[in-house]
């Protein structure tokens, strides 16, 4: 009888853990792809039927506004596949504006509507809609039939799909480039000249509450005084008359200031030339002044080229540490240019605490430029740029 061998066998090493080959970048793909027929039959069922029913109605007194409400409906439906293709795709699609802009301002309910009918986001959002349902049936019967017969190969055509899907949401979704931005823009300057003009109520408020006015206050006092004393002490009340008349000419020139602060005459009566003259000779440092200006622009354009002037040149006079500085103005083509120059230490940026950005956006609240060059030791040049408009007085 021959023995059983005693021999050990190797023990087998431990097998990895069963996972799915895909990552989940791809999942996500895979069910955003069978998510389009149920989101497409949506979106066609609700295109077809609302737009169907506006346009037969449009005839009657109901359906335009039916027709406009649909292209409400269908920036909604655009929305929930904007955040659809966020969530699943990673694709990021900016929101268009809430709804067009002399629609938001009023205007009567033929304005409204006519602002509506003409929304390109609602019809953009209309073609997408349309359009999903004939997508989502070849997405999902490719994705549903690769799961079973192409799983080596699917996650390069999920890839493929997802990237039409991409391309589609982003060219049908996304808010239109150029006027999108620019109402963008148009709704933050706004914002910035209804906040520059209270501040400058405010101002004036304060200067004539406390200059001209307590100062008038004081002389009326001082007025009140002298009427009783004028038979009792005739010296003592020609002192006080006398000093009433020093109080008069100190509050006609904080009259004087307030009002060159709000529009100076000079700038009114001799134009830009002559007003940039006159605040460059109040400026501590020498100015050289060159306007080469063919003639004069719109009465806004011009006090703001006033303003920008003044308070880059008080700058020089407070922080630059310039021994000269020049101002330049002309126009090129539908701009009026204006660069002020100083070779004082530099270092001027727009968080430098010198409000230069206050004025970066006053100038953009008007569609104007604002660049600063200005390195550590100088020199320093500021060049402001505004939209031309022709003087209508």
């Amino acid at each position: 009888m021959t023995p059983r061998s005693t021999s050990s066998q190797a023990t087998p090493e431990p097998l990895p853990p069963a996972r799915f080959a895909y990552d989940a970048h791809t999942w996500k793909e895979i069910l955003h792809l069978l998510l389009n027929l149920p989101a497409g039959l949506v979106g066609f069922t609700y295109v077809v039927t609302a737009c169907f029913i506006g346009g037969f109605l449009s005839f009657t007194v109901i359906g335009l506004p039916l027709l406009a409400l649909a292209l409400y409906g269908a920036r909604l439906f655009g929305k929930f596949e904007r955040a659809r293709a966020r969530t699943l795709l990673g694709v990021h699609i900016d929101e268009p504006s809430p709804m067009p802009l002399r629609a938001r301002r009023g205007g009567g309910v033929l304005t409204w509507l006519w602002s509506t009918l003409k929304d390109p986001v609602g019809w953009r959002a209309v073609l997408y809609g349309f359009i999903r349902l004939p997508w989502g049936i070849a997405t999902f019967t490719l994705t549903l039939c690769g799961l079973f017969l192409l799983w080596p190969v699917l996650p390069f055509v999920v890839r493929a799909l997802a990237n039409a899907d991409r391309a589609m949401a982003r060219g049908l979704l996304s808010p239109s480039d150029e006027l999108e931005r620019r109402i963008a823009e148009l709704e933050s300057d706004r914002g910035v000249v209804v906040d520059t003009a209270a501040a400058d109520l405010r101002r004036i408020e304060r200067d004539l509450h406390d200059g001209a006015q307590a100062r008038l206050v004081a002389l009326a006092m001082g007025l009140g005084l002298a009427k009783e004393k004028l038979l009792e002490d005739p010296d003592a009340a020609a002192a006080m008359v006398d000093e009433a008349h020093g109080e008069v000419k100190l509050a006609l020139q904080e009259l004087r200031d307030l009002a060159r602060g709000i529009h100076p005459a000079v700038l009114t009566d001799r134009g830009l030339s002559a007003a940039l003259s006159s605040v460059a000779a109040r400026c501590t440092v020498p100015v050289k002044v060159t306007a080469d200006l063919p003639a004069r622009p719109a009465a806004a354009i011009e006090g703001i080229a006033y303003f920008t002037v003044s308070e880059l040149l008080q700058n020089v006079s407070k922080h630059s540490g310039a021994r000269t500085a020049g101002v330049e103005v002309w126009r090129s083509d539908q701009r009026l240019l204006i660069q002020v120059r100083d070779d004082g230490r530099g270092g001027a940026s727009l968080d430098g605490g010198t409000g230069m950005a206050g004025l970066s956006e006053r100038l953009g609240a008007v569609d104007g430029l604002f660049i600063i060059d200005s390195p550590q030791g100088g020199p320093t040049t500021i060049t402001a740029e505004l939209p031309w408009r022709d003087r209508t007085e």
